[in-house]
């Protein structure tokens, strides 16, 4: 077989690196000549010129000199990896396995071909001197607690966990309860006898694994009890703290103790909690042994208990081969995860007990879009059934037609969140103490009556929910209006979206919105089928999901602490005719109109013509 020649980047490779070391011949040096392995990767060594580099204390400690390996693939879609052949980088942020250098923390944005490998070069420069200088973020580096590793088998289910873990003992019972094929979660509460669920134990360790926690059981047991694998032990957070001797055994106990409650042919799980080298939460691992791994263990813990009752597994009588299969952790713990729309708008939903009327064209998507950003109870009220023709632009699917409204999109809600308690009335409204024991009411009805009552409850003591109602054109549904009123104000919704009509149909700037008031034109409407069928308003689910996007973020801003502020916001999409606008009229003021910056998306539902999710046809 011929040996591999280097592809056209690697070539490209050798050209760039012959030209920066032509030209900064004292900064980059070539050790030795590359070599290509059997998958064609192309190895470099490289000295480079760090004595000018800042050093502070807590960055890398590095020579006036550092050798760095550089490994280059066949194809400049990945980018080229760097690493060092010593341990002085240990625990360092963004150092993986003690010895790789993590310079690209995302490569499908960071890594661009066309800089060539010089730009690989630049970049490794920076990252020498931001760890120098100490400049990266040890608690971002979660990985690190485990060699920067990430430990997952291809295919394995996934076990998501979001319990607090208490740590004042080394080891705690732990459940897998089966949530589908593909998903566990993990309980450190013992669940109920008609539970199913699969005794799993949590083990704290002494010290992290910075070269990983192998693929074998051998490995594993290995790295626990050496996890400098025969390396000399640097500086560390654990310096001086020597790992338990009894560590290896405790591991073992509790691996047998859970076996053995299991029949025969059943796999093994365990939770391992690495303490990270920058303090804080433990990171967690999750391991597999197949059954027949699991099944020699019980046969080990039965041949014990004929000498002793104290389960004492010998490591020597273990198949070191035995395989261990990581299982994804999807680790949701608050200590240790920050929500991915951390100070959004929609943040301030979090927490929030909210009644959405009406849950058709607007109101199905506002109340998907507020449980994902983290309410905790809503309440649906709709008395409508689902037809086919609705799918269109609502927010269900075709096993739902015949369903109501509210039992389909609560089934979804629920779906979508597990914390959020989900409430259903098949009614226009709730009960009196239901709605105003909420933090907000989201008015999707386009009714009158509705508007009237609401415009009662802003009569009520300051500590009322804030009152919202949204709405959208009859001809294009691209236009969208918001209207809130919030404590202590008195003037209800309805009140307060008069007023803002006289304004804004008084103001030729702002003619585009003008058509929210006036009475539509036979054409501006839809009459979806033959018969006796309700008149609607056009408008598809990529407008309404737009337009209810937009006004759920502009409304959390009237959530926030502090915020008094009531009024009637007005967004047309992107794609409508009038383009991006985006005008308040606030209701203190209702004598002038603020324009504000055009905005990407944003409405709500025709006043003029009712919603899908009502029977009701009177306009607004």
């Amino acid at each position: 077989m011929s040996k591999p020649r280097p592809s056209a980047w690697q070539r490209q490779v050798l050209t760039d690196l012959r030209n920066v070391t032509g030209a900064y011949p004292d900064d980059v040096q070539i050790v030795g000549c590359h070599r290509l392995d059997k998958a064609g990767s192309m190895r470099l060594q490289l000295r480079l010129r760090t004595q000018d580099i800042q050093r502070v204390d807590g960055g890398i400690p590095l020579g006036s000199h550092e050798d760095v390996i550089v490994t280059v693939g066949r194809s400049e879609l990945v980018p080229p990896r760097a690493e060092v052949e010593h341990l002085r980088f240990l625990h360092h942020p963004h150092v993986l396995q003690g010895h790789r250098l993590c310079l690209y923390l995302d490569p499908s944005r960071e890594w661009d071909p066309l800089n060539g490998f010089g730009g690989c070069l630049d970049r490794l420069f920076a990252w020498i001197a931001d760890a120098a200088a100490a400049r990266f973020d040890a608690q971002t580096a979660l990985y690190h607690a485990v060699g920067g590793v990430l430990h997952a088998t291809d295919r394995a289910p996934t076990i998501v966990t979001r319990e607090p873990l208490r740590d004042s003992r080394r080891a705690h019972h732990g459940w897998l309860l089966a949530r589908t094929p593909h998903r566990y979660d993990l309980t450190l509460v013992r669940p109920a006898a008609t539970t199913e669920a699969d005794h799993t134990p949590v083990v704290y360790l002494d010290a992290d694994l910075p070269f990983g926690a192998g693929s074998s059981l051998g490995e594993f047991l290995y790295a626990l009890d050496n996890p400098y694998l025969g390396h000399p032990r640097p500086d560390s957070p654990y310096a001086g703290r020597p790992i338990s001797q009894t560590q290896l055994s405790m591991v073992l106990t509790v691996l047998g103790a859970s076996a053995i409650r299991k029949a025969d042919g059943s796999p093994q799980r365990l939770v391992i909690a690495v303490p990270h080298p920058t303090g804080g939460p433990p990171h967690l691992l999750a391991a597999n042994i197949p059954a027949p791994g699991a099944d020699h263990l019980r046969a080990l813990v039965r041949s014990n208990r004929n000498r002793s009752p104290i389960i004492d597994i010998d490591r020597t009588e273990l198949n070191g081969d035995t395989p261990l299969q990581w299982w994804p952790l999807s680790d949701e713990r608050a200590e240790v995860t920050t929500r991915r729309d951390a100070g959004r708008p929609v943040a301030t939903y979090g927490g929030k007990c909210i009644a959405i009327w009406g849950c058709g064209g607007l109101g199905s998507w506002i109340a998907e879009y507020v449980v994902r950003a983290g309410a905790t109870k809503v309440l649906l009220c709709d008395p409508g059934t689902i037809s086919g023709g609705l799918l269109v632009r609502q927010n269900f699917v075709e096993a739902d037609v015949g369903d109501t409204k509210v039992e389909a999109l609560a089934r979804r809600l629920r779906a979508i969140s597990d914390a959020a308690d989900i409430t259903v009335h098949d009614t226009m409204t709730p009960s009196a103490d239901e709605f105003l024991s909420t933090d907000l009411i989201i008015d999707a009805t386009v009714s009158v009556a509705i508007s009237r009552l609401l415009d009662d409850l802003a009569r009520l003591p300051k500590d009322r929910p804030v009152l919202a109602q949204v709405a959208t054109d009859s001809r294009t549904g691209t236009l969208g209006i918001l209207t809130v009123s919030t404590p202590p104000m008195q003037m209800g919704p309805l009140t307060i979206d008069r007023k803002a009509g006289e304004q804004v149909c008084g103001d030729g700037s702002l003619e585009p919105f003008h058509s929210l008031w006036d009475v539509s034109a036979p054409d501006d409407q839809i009459i979806p089928t033959r018969g006796c069928s309700t008149p609607t308003f056009h408008g598809s689910a990529a407008d309404l999901a737009g337009v209810a996007a937009s006004l759920v973020s502009i409304l959390g801003a009237h959530l926030q602490p502090g915020t008094a502020l009531s009024g009637t916001h007005l967004i047309s999409l992107p794609h409508g005719e009038a383009g991006p606008l985006r005008t308040f009229v606030p209701a203190a003021t209702a004598d002038h109109v603020h324009s504000g910056p055009a905005v990407g998306a944003a409405d709500s539902e025709t006043r003029t013509q009712p919603d899908d999710s009502l029977t009701t046809s009177t306009p607004v």
